[in-house]
């Protein structure tokens, strides 16, 4: 047995033991540190307890509450764990069309909550976070730090928005850069879909890259109307532009050595979504970290001492207590 805090507890014992010599023998130095009226009150007999028991039971306590914040401890050597992850790129769809609000409270919002719910579910994998519409760029890069993750991604809000058409091309060339020294090429991307011409030259470049490509769909197939950054609902020729979820990119998906999940409510779908990507791909080696694996033994001294000083309190003279009451 070893303690953590073995010096502070040498620097609070040696004044205890001083401090219990000068209270069990009365010594002349004692009278000098304590009022008179204060010594009385510490040399008071009691009807329950003898006076020597109860201040030994006293120090005794206060010993071993020193103790307990020494932090004893039982040394069990180091133990070597090996780190396993992923390096995936999660990219977020923050085109026009997302401020839809076809689902609550709209799909940029959505989007962000289900994103959180992947970084909770991949703790140890290092990922990247990008951002596209007419063109792409990083907003995190390759990182396991996921409560930075998450304040990066809660800090996307309307503002960030493009009024263009999401560009997927522009994303398929933006992706083959950033992952193009990943043993696995893992892409995750969250939408509500694409036009059809955009995802056929999507499509032809992921697969020539080797990209592995699994989406989170957001919206519905009914759609909603597109809002601006005015909260006015965007017009095209007279009409009301509507924003429909496009499934074809979840064919783009099951094409390209990936899967595709339509996002609801509660978190079983990306539950199912990581599921599939980690049997589909061998996790690296990251490294490992040395832990000091040790057994606390701090809470049974100090259960010890609080009991120990619970008794020599409830040995007080119950006469002086109600004199002391009445004076008052």
């Amino acid at each position: 047995m070893s303690f953590v805090n073995g010096t502070l507890f040498w620097v609070m014992t040696l004044p205890l033991m001083l401090f219990t010599y000068l209270i069990l023998t009365h010594n002349d130095h004692f009278l000098q540190i304590f009022d008179e009226k204060v010594l009385k009150r510490l040399t008071r007999d009691d009807d329950a307890l003898p006076l020597v028991i109860r201040n030994f039971t006293m120090i005794v306590a206060i010993f071993f509450m020193i103790l307990a914040m020494a932090r004893p401890v039982i040394n069990h050597g180091d133990r070597v764990v090996h780190l396993e992850g992923l390096s995936l790129i999660v990219a977020l769809d923050i085109s026009g069309s997302m401020r839809s609000q076809d689902i609550y409270p709209n799909r940029l919002a959505f989007s962000k909550k289900k994103i959180t719910q992947l970084l909770d579910e991949m703790p140890n994998d290092d990922i990247g976070l990008v951002a596209f519409a007419h063109n792409s760029f990083v907003m995190a890069p390759f990182s396991s730090d996921k409560s930075t993750l998450k304040l990066l991604i809660d800090g996307v809000n309307d503002q960030y928005i493009n009024m263009g058409s999401t560009n997927f091309d522009a994303l398929a060339s933006f992706s083959k850069d950033v992952l193009d020294d990943k043993t696995s090429k893992i892409l995750v991307i969250f939408s509500d879909g694409g036009d059809a011409e955009t995802l056929e030259k999507f499509s032809e470049i992921i697969a020539k890259e080797k990209i592995s490509l699994y989406v989170v769909l957001v919206g519905t197939k009914e759609g909603a109307t597109v809002i601006n950054s005015y909260g006015k609902r965007v017009r095209q020729n007279g009409k009301l532009v509507i924003s429909q979820r496009n499934d074809e990119l979840g064919a783009v998906a099951l094409n390209n050595n990936g899967a595709y999940v339509v996002a609801g409510s509660g978190s079983s779908d990306i539950q199912e979504l990581v599921r599939l990507i980690k049997e589909r791909h061998q996790s690296k080696d990251k490294g490992e970290i040395i832990i000091h694996d040790r057994e606390e033994l701090f809470y049974y001294p100090l259960a010890l001492g609080l009991l120990l000083l619970l008794l020599s309190f409830s040995s007080l003279p119950k006469k002086s207590v109600k004199k002391e009451k009445s004076d008052a």
